[in-house]
Formats: structure tokens, sequence, C-alpha cells
């Protein structure tokens, strides 16, 4: 694909100083992990802020040396405040190196899953900074988390004139996904582990409701955990919620060591997945409408089977003299959660991504993500191979535990291939995992760990 243009000016530095309504002088000392190398005085920086009609607020940081580009920044699930990086040191190191940086907190006076003005909200935010400061040369999104699902939706359309993205830990397989095999798993841990035991797993009324539901299920899995009939069903539970086998903390667990591999698993649960997704689960429902995904009809075994944790289900349900198949078929034949045709509706047309590529998107993700699963890639190429865009993504992995766990190196060096992309029009070898570690460890900033890696497909009883 030939790289788009566009007629662009760009401010002088006087006329930019002119123009300043307030300067504050960011110092990077300390910024940067002590193997850095010793850099320049920080330039002077702009800090802009703004308003816009739905009420959500924006800022805006434009160094004094500013390259040209603008990047818009989308944030994660739970934040009410604009951010224009995804964390302080990507910051002032993008500034350092000249990038404008600006992003808006959407509006979340109703839910916190934005994404019905999100994408309206970054778009009006980079109008609102074009105006103060000049046209740029170059307009590129970054997103982080659910941010990485509006960056997704935002290089699906090219809004906003954005001319490349680049996803972090994007949640883009898109929240009808995220809630389906979520809930295949809690209806596991619920109907297995607490089969006397009300829970509500849909329809929750109050943030506050589904924390309760959240609690439950932990105490439930901490409870079944001693068992080893317990550690075989928190298992299938778990491959059902494709959490990865590899915890934070802890070293990777031999390919064979099944005990290990469930007991990391175990420990992602332990430490509160379930009492962060339960009550994130009552603001997409609010955002939608109503519940947007069911269980009636799932043919569990068939899920399982799918499945890259299938075999330590298997091996562990042998170990505990449990019947795999009874409980696969007891999970089937008590499946009667039912999903709003409406709420499916709204999320497939507010918060999926995926369906075309208007601009080159690279999206990065660990290896290990417990709150956002690296399947959920290998779900969001599949639809954008259907849409005929593949040219126009490409993915890349680092070998690390975590939700967004990235180095300020592997965001920098990822950035700089998305430009090379856009500078030459097609990615070549700059965006291939030894072109990004090379990079990465060339900033001589905090490490890297990209590697070959082919995610596995993503666990869920339900149409792509």
């Amino acid at each position: 694909m030939a790289v788009r243009t566009r007629r662009t000016t760009r401010r002088s530095t006087n006329r930019a100083l002119a123009a300043l309504a307030a300067t504050v002088v960011l110092s990077l000392a300390g910024a940067s992990v002590s193997t850095a190398a010793p850099r320049s005085a920080a330039p002077a920086v702009e800090r802009l802020t703004g308003t816009l009609p739905d009420g959500a607020a924006w800022i805006a940081d434009v160094p004094e040396n500013w390259n040209g580009t603008l990047i818009v920044f989308s944030h994660g699930f739970g934040v009410t405040v604009p951010q224009n990086a995804p964390r302080e040191a990507v910051r002032l190191r993008l500034l350092e190196e000249g990038y404008a940086l600006t992003g808006s907190s959407y509006d979340v006076s109703e839910t916190l899953w934005a994404l019905e003005s999100a994408e309206r909200d970054q778009v009006a935010t980079v109008a609102a900074v074009t105006e103060r400061i000049g046209e740029p040369t170059r307009t590129l999104s970054i997103g982080q988390s659910m941010g990485g699902l509006v960056n997704a939706r935002l290089a699906r359309s090219g809004a906003g004139g954005i001319d490349g993205a680049l996803g972090l830990c994007g949640l883009v397989a898109g929240a009808n996904d995220l809630h389906s095999y979520q809930l295949d798993a809690e209806y596991t841990i619920a109907r297995l582990l607490l089969p006397d035991t009300p829970v509500k797993l849909v329809d929750f009324a109050s943030e506050a409701e589904g924390a309760t539901t959240g609690r439950q299920l932990t105490e439930a899995v901490v409870a079944a955990q001693k068992t080893p009939q317990g550690r075989a069903r928190i298992a299938l539970a778990a491959a059902y919620l494709n959490l990865p086998a590899w915890a934070p903390g802890k070293d990777r667990p031999a390919p064979g060591d099944r005990d290990d591999q469930q007991a990391q698993q175990y420990a992602w649960l332990a430490q509160g997945v379930l009492d962060r997704v339960e009550p994130g689960r009552f603001h997409v429902e609010k955002a939608l409408g109503g519940n947007n995904s069911g269980n009636k009809g799932v043919d569990y075994a068939r899920v399982l089977a799918g499945s890259q944790h299938a075999p330590l289900v298997k091996a562990l349900y042998r170990k505990a003299g449990l019947d795999l198949r009874a409980d696969l078929r007891d999970l089937t034949a008590n499946a009667d959660i039912t999903a709003d045709p409406d709420a499916v509706a709204a999320g497939r047309r507010t918060s999926s991504a995926g369906q075309g590529l208007a601009v080159p998107l690279l999206n990065i993700h660990t290896t290990a993500d417990d709150l956002v699963p690296v399947e959920q890639e290998s779900r969001f190429a599949t639809r954008v191979r259907a849409s005929g865009d593949a040219a126009q993504l490409r993915q890349a992995y680092v070998e690390r535990q975590g939700h967004c766990a990235f180095t300020t190196a592997e965001t920098v060096a990822a950035l700089h291939a998305l430009e090379s992309r856009l500078d030459t029009g097609r990615w070549g070898a700059s965006a291939t995992p030894a072109a990004l570690q090379s990079a990465a460890t060339a900033l001589d900033l905090d490490g890297a760990a990209y590697i070959p890696y082919t995610p596995a497909q993503l666990t869920i009883g339900r149409r792509p």
C-alpha cells in the first residue's frame, strides 16, 4: 500500500514560543533506568488543556523541539482523567525525542466502558490540539488495554487524520468475546465449585454487586486448591478463561510439569483476576444496555477441545480420579444464560475491531497476560485477514508475565518500527522480533524481551 500523504504545515519555533500559555521545564533526571546513558537537558514543554462538548477533558504536551509528529494516546479501562502516554517514563522519552503528545479522558460520566464516546473524543482532541499548535506532518495513535481497542477502531477508520497506529496489550477481540469466555470460566467455577450456592454472573445492578461475585468465585477457587479434585476443576475454568500458566515472580513451568502449570494459573486467580473483571462487567453491561454474553447451547466439551490447556486439564482430572466427561456434560446441560440481543448488537457496533484497517497497525502483547490474553491477537488477526487488510497489520510479542508490562525501550522501538513502515510504505524487517529486540536494546534504557511467537487460538465457544 502506498504511503498516504496530505498537505501539512509546520509551525516555526518562534511562532510556537509566542503561542505558549505556560512553559514547564521537565527534567529527565532519574526518569530513566540507571543503565541509560547520560542525556542532554530536556526541552521546554508546553502543557495545553481543554474540555470537549461532551465534558471529556484533554491534555497535550508540546516540546520546544517538536518534530512535527503528534501522538494521540488512548488510555485503558478505569481511568477517569486524560492521559497522553502509557506511563511517565515513556512520556518523558517521547518528549525528549520531539514528539507532541495528547489524549482525552473520554466521556466517563455514565460508565467507565466509554467505547461509545472514546473514538469520537480522541478525534475531537486531535482537532482541538491541531487548532492550537498547527497541522502536524504526521499523526499517530497509541492505545493501551481497552485503549488498544479504541486504537484499533481509529486504525480501522483513519478518523482524525491518523496515519498509523501502535497497540499495546489491546483488548482487540472486543467486548462480546471478552465477556463470553469470561462467562464460561465464571460459570464453570460456580457450577462445579459452588453447586449449592446462588452466584449472580450477569446483569449486575452495580459495581458492588459485581465485586461480590468476584469475591465469591475467588474464595471458591482458594478453597478448591486444597484438593486434587478442586485443582483439576480450577484448571478447567482457567482453560476457558485463556489464563496463562506462567505467573508473575515465578519461573516458567517446565512443559511437562502439570502441577506447576496449574499452580501458576491458580496464582493468577488467587491474586484477584476475578475481583478485577467482575466489577468491570457492570460497566460494560451498563454501556451496552444489558448482558452481552450467554452460554445457552454452548458445548463445553467442544470448547475445551480447542484449548491449548486441554492436555493439562485432562492430566489433572486423571490424577484426581475425576470423570472429565461427566463434568463437561453437566456444564453443557445446565448452561441456560441468554444474552440480550440488543446488547450484543451494541457490543458489535461500539466495542469491536478488526473489520478492516485504513492505516498500518502494529500490535505488541506480552506472552502471559492475565487480563487481556495474548490469544486475543489471534482472534483479531483472523478478522483482519477476512477483511482483506492483512498487509496493514503486524503483531509482535514480548516474553514477560503481566498485563501491559512493557519496558520503555520496547514501546519506543515499536513506535519507531511503525514510523519506518510509514516512511517506506512497507513493513520490511523493522517489525520482526529480531529487529525490534535489536532496536530496543540499542536504546540503552530498561531492557527488552521481544521473541518469535505465535499465540494459540482464543478459547471461546462462539463464532468469530
